[in-house]
C-alpha cells in the first residue's frame, strides 16, 4: 500500500518483482558409515579435509576400512563428508578423578569411547578471584604422544568455578567448548581440585577401551548400522541438513544393501555399493547382482573390483581397498568440473592413488558385466586405472529402466532437492493465477540457467525442459483441497556409452 496521500507531490512506492531465486543444492556431500578408533558416536560429524578427519577420528587405522575410504575420497577430489562412527557396546570411556586433598571432587571423562584417550591428561591450577575472593581454577587438557614424555597443550579453560550458579561453571563451560572431555561434579565440594603435581594425571580405564572392532558384513556391525532403536547408526544422517552420497566401505551383504537402498531413496541420496573383496568375473556373471536390483536400486550403483593402492602404514606396500571411497571422490570431482549431468566415468575419471586392480578385465568380460549393471574399473595402458561404467543398479538391459544411467538419476535427484527447497515460499500463498505465474517464472529461470550450462538435451529451451502450473494442472477441486500442482520436465543428457565408427571403402569416382 502507498503512503497516505496528504500533500501535493511525488510519492515513491516499491513493488515486489515476484522473483525468488532458486539455488541448486550441493550434489556430492558424502556420508561414510563404519568403525573407527575415536570420534563422536552420537551424531554425524562433518569433516572438510583429510586433516579434519585425522584430528577428529584419528588417522589411518589397519582395523578400519572407513579411515582408508575417507582418505581415498579426499585424494580423489572429495570436499565434504559426514562421518557416522559405529562402536560396539563393550567400548568404554577413559576417565580420571581429580581431588581436593584426599577427596574426589571432579570426574573427567573422555568425550567418546576408545583407547585414544589414554594419551591425554589433565592439569589444574587454582587462583583466588581478586574481586570476589572466590577460589577459581584453570583446567588444561594435555596430549602426550605415545612413548614420549612430551606434553602438548590442546585445550585450556580459565577462570572456572565449581558453583552451578556461576557463569563460568566448569561443567557447562566444558560441555560447550571442549571437543575431548566431559566433566561431572562429585558430591558438594567447597573447593576446586588441588594444583596438579609434577606427574601428569592421565585418563585411564580397562586394558581395551576400543572394545570389539566392528567389521562390515558382521551381524554386530549391521545391527549398529541399522540401529534397532531408529536413532543411531545411519539414522543419525536424518539430523544433517543434506547429504547426497552414502558409502558403507566393505559392506556387501544383500539383505543389508537392500535396506540401505531404501534408506537412500527415501532421502534423495545415492548409494555406492562395493563388490565383495573376493568377487571375480565368474561369480558376478552367475547372478548375485539380481538380489539387489529391486525398485529402490535406482538410487544405487555397483562397482567392481577392489583397488590395489599403497598403504602408508605398511611402508607403502600394496593392499586391497573397497572402491567406494575412490569413486565417491570422483563423483565430487566430476560434479565440480563438469556438472552432475556428466557421467563420472571415462578416460578423465582416473583413480588417484590406485596402483592397480585386483581383477583385470578384458573387453569381453567388461561387456558381459556392463549389461548386468556392474560398473567396472579398468586399467588401460595410456590412461591408467579408470572408472569404465555409468549405470545404476537398475541398468540391466533386460529391465529397460528410465533410470538406467547414473548421471540421469543424479540429475533428477538434484532437481528434486533443489525445487523442494526452493519452492517452500509457495506454502500458504493464495492459490490462484498470480501465484502460478510466479511459480512458472521462478522455476523457469532456474531451469533456463541449467540449460545454458548444458545440463539438458535440445537446441532450445522448448526442447530441453518444461514448467507447467495453471488451470490444467491445478483444478478447482485441488484448490479447494489446498493443493497446487507443478509439472517440471527435463530432457536428460545420456552418456555416449557405445561409440560406433562405420568405415567403408570409397570406389574410385567416375565422371559421368
Amino acid at each position: 500500500m502507498p503512503a497516505t496521500l496528504t500533500y501535493p507531490g511525488v510519492y515513491i512506492e516499491e513493488i515486489p518483482s515476484g522473483v525468488r531465486t532458486i539455488t541448486g543444492v550441493a550434489t556430492s556431500i558424502t556420508a561414510f558409515v563404519g568403525w573407527s578408533a575415536r570420534g563422536d558416536i552420537d551424531k554425524a560429524t562433518l569433516v572438510q579435509s583429510w586433516s579434519d578427519f585425522d584430528r577428529q577420528f584419528g588417522s589411518l587405522d589397519p582395523r578400519s576400512k572407513l579411515s582408508y575410504s575417507v582418505y581415498h575420497f579426499f585424494n580423489n577430489g572429495g570436499q565434504q563428508a559426514y562421518i557416522v562412527r559405529l562402536v560396539d557396546d563393550d567400548a568404554k570411556v577413559a576417565t580420571i578423578n581429580l581431588k581436593d586433598g584426599g577427596t574426589d571432587v571432579l570426574r573427567i571423562d573422555a568425550r567418546s569411547p576408545g583407547d585414544w584417550a589414554k594419551n591425554y591428561g589433565v592439569r589444574t591450577k587454582r587462583r583466588v578471584d581478586d574481586v570476589t575472593g572466590a577460589t577459581r581454577f584453570q583446567l588444561i587438557v594435555v596430549f602426550v604422544p605415545p612413548n614420549t614424555m612430551q606434553e602438548i597443550i590442546v585445550e585450556s579453560f580459565d577462570n572456572l568455578s565449581m558453583s552451578s550458579s556461576d557463569q563460568r561453571f566448569v561443567k557447562q563451560v566444558i560441555a560447550d567448548e571442549s571437543q575431548l572431555i566431559n566433566v561431572d561434579i562429585l558430591g558438594t565440594p567447597a573447593n576446586p581440585p588441588s594444583d596438579t603435581p609434577a606427574t601428569l594425571p592421565k585418563l585411564t580405564g580397562p586394558a581395551n577401551l576400543d572394545g570389539t572392532v566392528l567389521k562390515p558384513n558382521d551381524p554386530k556391525f549391521e545391527m549398529k548400522m541399522q540401529s534397532a532403536g531408529g536413532s543411531g547408526g545411519i539414522n543419525l544422517l536424518d539430523r544433517v541438513d543434506i547429504f547426497n552420497i552414502l558409502c558403507i566401505p566393505g559392506e556387501t551383504k544383500d539383505t543389508e544393501i537392500q535396506k540401505v537402498q531404501k534408506f537412500c531413496r527415501d532421502r534423495r541420496a545415492f548409494l555406492i555399493v562395493d563388490c565383495d573383496q573376493g568377487a571375480n568375473f565368474t561369480t558376478l556373471q552367475n547372478g548375485p547382482l539380481s538380489t539387489i536390483t529391486g525398485a529402490d536400486s535406482i538410487n544405487a550403483a555397483f562397482y567392481f573390483p577392489w583397488i590395489k593402492a599403497p598403504d602408508p602404514l605398511k611402508e607403502n606396500r600394496l593392499e586391497e581397498f573397497p572402491p567406494c571411497g575412490f569413486v565417491a571422490g570422483l563423483y565430487a570431482k566430476t560434479d565440480s568440473t563438469r556438472g552432475v549431468w556428466k557421467a563420472p566415468a571415462g578416460i578423465d575419471a582416473s583413480l588417484t592413488g590406485a596402483s592397480g586392480l585386483k581383477f583385470v578385465l578384458t573387453d569381453r568380460e567388461n561387456g558381459e558385466l556392463n549389461i548386468r549393471a556392474a560398473n567396472c574399473l579398468r586399467n588401460f595402458k595410456v590412461y591408467g586405472n579408470v572408472v569404465w561404467g555409468a549405470r545404476t543398479m537398475r541398468g540391466n538391459n533386460e529391465i529397460g529402466s528410465e533410470w538406467k544411467y547414473i548421471p540421469v538419476r543424479r540429475m533428477a535427484l538434484f532437481l528434486e532437492e533443489s525445487l523442494f527447497r526452493g519452492t517452500k515460499w509457495v506454502v500458504f500463498e493464495p492459490n490462484d493465477e498470480p501465484l502460478w505465474a510466479q511459480i512458472r517464472l521462478n522455476i523457469g529461470a532456474f531451469m533456463q540457467n541449467l540449460f545454458r550450462q548444458g545440463a539438458f538435451q535440445g537446441r532450445s529451451p522448448r526442447e530441453a525442459y518444461l514448467v507447467k502450473c495453471d488451470r490444467e494442472t491445478t483444478t478447482q477441486n485441488d484448490i479447494n483441497l489446498g493443493i497446487v500442482n507443478i509439472v517440471v520436465g527435463f530432457a536428460p543428457l545420456k552418456p555416449a556409452e557405445f561409440v560406433v565408427i562405420k568405415i567403408q571403402q570409397l570406389a574410385g569416382q567416375v565422371e559421368a
